[in-house]
């Protein structure tokens, strides 16, 4: 049961998603909308604080999708939350987008260990392997990782795989018999981060607006010059 009053919002994949819980409901939208993310996501907060007649200074915390992900869609999901904190003075949560979709799974499909794969562009995925805790939340085993799919190494344990990675490249599959692959979960959904950002705010892990950072996983991109520009 979360009894704070959580808005969570995530841009850093194709997908954004908004959700609002106060005063016991929760308010959400999920859509695909590549590159359409800046002209939509404040509309669709103020649509979703309408709906429960809450305003921004009623909440208690601000959740939002931290990546990794698309390097844009990273940057509007942290400046949004930045802005809305500022207005507000309220505290942040950053959470993973790998996070959220092994979160989603343990809460649809009961499942203890996932395997969360985004399509990084570039050959690359962004992978991460994420195991249930006794609270119910999905936490991070080893470290989040960006891996060309033919070095991956899975772990051995039975686990379901969830993301975009897994269309993109299903041969990482082809051996892997202990592994269940979910075509259903693909790219994250802002509503898995509350369980997440109920935790952190009801043990004091957050941060104020100037502190949140984005989490790109990838550092460094090289770019190939065009012929005249080098």
């Amino acid at each position: 049961m979360i009894k704070q009053h959580i808005l969570a919002l995530d841009a850093s994949t194709e997908a954004l998603s908004v959700v609002l819980h106060f005063q016991g409901q929760t308010y959400h939208h999920f859509e695909q909308c590549p590159q359409q993310h800046s002209q939509k996501i404040l509309p669709l907060i103020d649509q979703l604080l309408a709906q429960a007649q809450c305003k921004l200074t009623d909440l208690d915390v601000i959740g939002f999708g931290q990546g990794p992900g698309s390097f844009t869609g990273v940057r509007i999901s942290v400046a949004i939350a930045q802005g809305l904190a500022y207005a507000a003075k309220l505290p942040l949560v950053g959470v993973s987008t790998l996070q959220m979709m092994a979160q989603q799974a343990a809460q649809q499909h009961a499942v203890s260990d996932v395997f969360s794969a985004i399509d990084a562009r570039m050959g690359e995925i962004y992978f991460a392997h994420y195991r249930l805790n006794e609270s119910g939340l999905m936490v991070l085993e080893g470290q989040e990782q960006v891996i060309k799919p033919a070095q991956l190494s899975l772990p051995s344990s039975p686990a379901m795989a969830v993301g975009t990675g897994w269309q993109t490249y299903p041969e990482i599959l082809t051996d892997a018999s202990h592994v269940t692959l979910n075509n259903e979960i693909i790219l994250p959904d802002a509503h898995s981060m509350l369980a997440s950002v109920a935790s952190a705010f009801s043990q004091g892990e957050t941060v104020d607006a100037a502190a949140a950072q984005p989490k790109y996983v990838r550092d460094t991109v090289t770019w190939k010059k065009l012929p005249g520009r080098e």
